[in-house]
């Protein structure tokens, strides 16, 4: 005896079981809004479907994160609006372009298929909490749109099992959100103190700055970062082979120079022509004289020493050792540990009314949870670009205790005038509200 073959209506019946025990069979609520807008996709061949609770779309076909601010997200959230607005929410039924705004008709041929079925999500009340934006090229039959209505009582059944109350925004009534929307409207009057945040490092001040004596190659350092230095001490040496060779040349022209005027001084008592040279080669003489002078100094800067006593401040030995520098080019930085100040790069979209003495408090990235007290000093009329191509204005604050080590980094909260909270959360948005539309 062979078994009967289901017909297309057994097939189809089968599947519309099977959605619904998916559906009551989902562990949480996140599954659920996926079995939602996917599994009938099968039985029904929708191009896609959009899950709204409260107004909000929380899942579409094929993907598993929904962007809020994406096109088709606000056309149906604001064709759901429209429906609800018409009293239609709360009934299954085929949606037509000519029961929606222009705007939506547009955005409707540009966004989602032809033909439209509306699903609502009824609670125990039988008022909407949500429902499905189900949509696909060919129209609804009159048993899909009846197999749909028995599927969204089931769906409406599985969610409600899994969160039974309702979102906030149907649970609260009128009055209390219009008493919170006023308390947080007092709330954003109460004043409170402006503050930005800035990186800051500490850097010397007053500090001998070591410049690079002449044009040359660095042979070699004699200290290392942050090591203890005293006055005359040699900090680093050129390479002298040219110099030197250089000051060994201009000695024996000079010595050239100066025996030709003495033969010269000699014959002149003999010779007219001598005489007559004698000037010249003085001339001369005094030029190798000077080249010799110039030769020598060179060769006494080729040793770089140290004017005052402190700490060797700069990065990297290495990074100098054998590279050419020109006159004039900064190497590093003799420095007094116990006077620093703090250096703050601030942005030029977070410059405020800051007045000289502004309270600034430094967290060092090495120790976060300290806090270091300074003073506003000085500050900056103009931006300059740092390199990483910002513009920036340079502050400098003076510690109010011992300064930590020369050096360090971290970030620096400078705190300005009172203004309303509503100003304090909101200038950022005004000012680029304002350089967008000009106002």
């Amino acid at each position: 005896m062979t078994a009967q073959v289901p017909g297309l209506a057994e097939q189809v019946f089968a599947r519309f079981l099977a959605l619904q025990r998916q559906a009551r069979a989902a562990k949480d609520i996140d599954s659920l809004a996926y079995a939602l807008v996917n599994d009938a996709q099968t039985l029904f061949g929708f191009r896609h479907a959009a899950l709204l609770i409260a107004g909000r779309v929380r899942a579409l076909t094929g993907i598993s994160v929904v962007e809020p601010h994406a096109p088709f997200v606000a056309f149906v959230e604001d064709a759901a609006h429209q429906l609800l607005g018409q009293g239609r929410s709360a009934l299954p039924q085929v949606v037509t372009a000519e029961s929606l705004n222009d705007q939506a008709r547009g955005d409707w041929q540009a966004l989602s298929a032809g033909s439209v079925f509306w699903l609502p999500l009824l609670d125990r009340q039988q008022q909407p909490f949500g429902g499905l934006w189900i949509a696909r090229e060919q129209p609804w039959n009159e048993a899909e749109q009846a197999l749909l209505a028995q599927l969204g009582d089931c769906y409406a059944h599985a969610w409600l099992a899994l969160q039974p109350r309702k979102p906030w925004r149907l649970r609260w009534p009128r009055r209390r959100i219009l008493a919170v929307a006023a308390a947080a409207l007092l709330l954003l009057l109460v004043p409170v103190r402006q503050s930005v945040l800035a990186p800051a490092e500490v850097v010397p001040r007053d500090g001998q700055v070591i410049a690079a004596p002449l044009d040359g190659v660095i042979a070699e350092f004699q200290v290392k970062p942050n090591q203890a230095v005293a006055k005359g001490e040699v900090l680093l040496r050129f390479d002298a082979t040219s110099i030197r060779a250089q000051a060994d040349v201009a000695q024996r022209s000079l010595e050239v120079a100066e025996a030709e005027l003495k033969a010269n001084t000699q014959r002149a008592f003999s010779d007219a022509e001598s005489s007559a040279r004698i000037d010249l080669l003085a001339a001369r003489v005094a030029q190798k004289r000077a080249e010799r002078d110039y030769a020598r100094e060179l060769l006494a800067r080729t040793e770089v020493r140290a004017e005052r006593d402190g700490i060797a401040v700069f990065a990297d030995a290495q990074r100098w050792i054998g590279k050419p520098v020109q006159t004039g080019e900064r190497l590093m930085e003799i420095a007094d540990p116990q006077h620093a100040e703090l250096r703050i790069d601030l942005a030029v979209a977070d410059a405020l009314n800051f007045q000289h003495g502004t309270d600034i408090a430094l967290f060092l990235d090495s120790d976060p949870l300290h806090r270091h007290a300074a003073l506003l000093q000085r500050l900056a009329y103009e931006a300059q670009a740092l390199s990483s191509g910002q513009l920036a204005y340079r502050l400098d604050a003076e510690f109010v205790e011992a300064p930590p080590r020369i050096g360090l980094r971290g970030t620096a909260k400078l705190y300005g005038e009172q203004v309303p909270l509503a100003l304090f959360l909101l200038r950022r948005p005004l000012a680029a509200l304002r350089q967008t539309l000009g106002l």
